[in-house]
C-alpha cells in the first residue's frame, strides 16, 4: 500500500507519522514534525513519480502525475525547470535538499551523507553544492552572479549553474571564487 500525502497549498503533508519517517529516513525527503511529514512540492512530485505516494487533493481526490504536476506549475512558475534538474539530482543518487533557507534552488551533499544529521558535522557531511537553476537562454546580471558565487563561498559550498535547455537536458557549470 502506498503511503497517502495531503496536498496543502504549496506543500504535501503525510499524517502516517510511521509511514512517513520511513520516507525521510531512506531518502531524507521532506520535513519531519512530531506528528507528521511535510514535503516540498517538488519532493512530493518526484515521490509521486517513483510511486512511492500518492497524493489527494483537500477534496480527497487521486492526483495521478499530470494532475499534480500541473498544480505544481501554476504554484511555481519554474516549476518545471527545477523539477527536470531536481530529477536528474536524485536519479544520480545525490542526496538533495531545497535550498530556499539558503537562497538557492538546491543543496546538494555526496552520496552516503545523512543531511538531517544534527549538531557537529565533519567536513564531508557538510552540502557540497548549492544549485542555481536557470534555462539556457538566461540573462543576468554580474552583482547576481556575484552574489551566488559569495553565497557559496561563505558556506563552504560549491556553486552550480545547473542549465536546463530546450531539450529538457541539464549541464551543470561550477563557479569557483578565487583570491589571488
Amino acid at each position: 500500500m502506498k503511503i497517502k500525502g495531503i496536498l496543502l497549498n504549496n506543500r504535501v503533508r503525510i499524517y502516517d507519522f510511521n509511514k512517513a519517517k520511513s520516507i525521510y529516513e531512506e531518502g531524507y525527503y521532506g520535513k519531519l514534525k512530531e506528528d507528521c511529514l511535510d514535503l516540498s512540492l517538488i519532493e512530493a512530485c518526484y515521490l509521486l513519480e517513483k510511486e512511492k505516494i500518492i497524493i489527494e487533493d483537500s477534496n480527497k481526490n487521486q492526483l495521478n502525475f499530470e494532475e499534480f504536476y500541473k498544480k505544481c506549475q501554476e504554484i511555481d512558475e519554474r516549476f518545471h525547470i527545477k523539477y527536470i534538474v531536481y530529477s536528474d539530482l536524485r536519479n544520480r543518487d545525490l542526496p538533495t535538499r531545497t535550498g530556499f533557507k539558503f537562497g538557492c534552488d538546491f543543496r546538494v551533499y555526496n552520496r552516503g551523507v545523512k543531511p538531517i544529521k544534527r549538531g557537529p558535522k565533519a567536513p564531508h557531511e557538510h552540502t557540497k553544492w548549492i544549485v542555481f537553476v536557470i534555462p539556457y537562454n538566461y540573462k543576468f546580471t554580474f552583482p547576481e552572479f556575484s552574489r551566488a558565487v559569495r553565497l557559496a563561498h561563505n558556506i563552504r559550498a560549491h556553486m552550480l549553474w545547473a542549465v536546463v535547455d530546450e531539450n529538457k537536458e541539464v549541464k551543470y557549470f561550477e563557479i569557483t571564487f578565487f583570491k589571488p
